[in-house]
């Protein structure tokens, strides 16, 4: 099992450019980086798809077992795991924390992105 680098995972923490790049169905290339936000709660890295589970990043992800993230200068290869429902209350929290005043936040704590919710794990 991978770990977070402790400097790589606070430089990606404190940042707001967490860039996901699910393997396109050739399972050989990247797609292209689609900015998200990100959240951390209990030591572990969540994101949210805006768009849902429609959200074209967030059916690549489900599919493929192998993505990547950029932030804050860190390049990981990464997996994204489904969420159980009883960690929502906690992730909108830190959403609504670190997210606060944009016009964007109501949405990110909504049903329908909520219920896009993934945990990102080191590969």
């Amino acid at each position: 099992m991978a770990y977070w680098n402790k400097d790589e995972f606070q430089k990606i923490a404190d940042s707001d450019d967490l860039h996901v790049s699910p393997l396109r169905d050739d399972g050989v290339t990247f797609g292209t980086p689609t900015w998200i936000w990100s959240v951390v709660v209990d030591c572990a890295l969540y994101v949210r798809a805006y768009n849902g589970k429609a959200s074209r990043w967030y059916q690549a992800a489900i599919k493929q077992i192998n993505e990547r993230i950029r932030s804050a200068g860190v390049t990981r290869d990464v997996a994204f795991e489904t969420v159980d429902d009883d960690m929502n209350a906690a992730i909108d929290e830190a959403y609504r924390i670190k997210y606060k005043g944009s016009r964007y936040l109501a949405p990110m704590v909504g049903a329908k992105t909520r219920a896009a919710t993934l945990r990102i794990v080191p590969r």
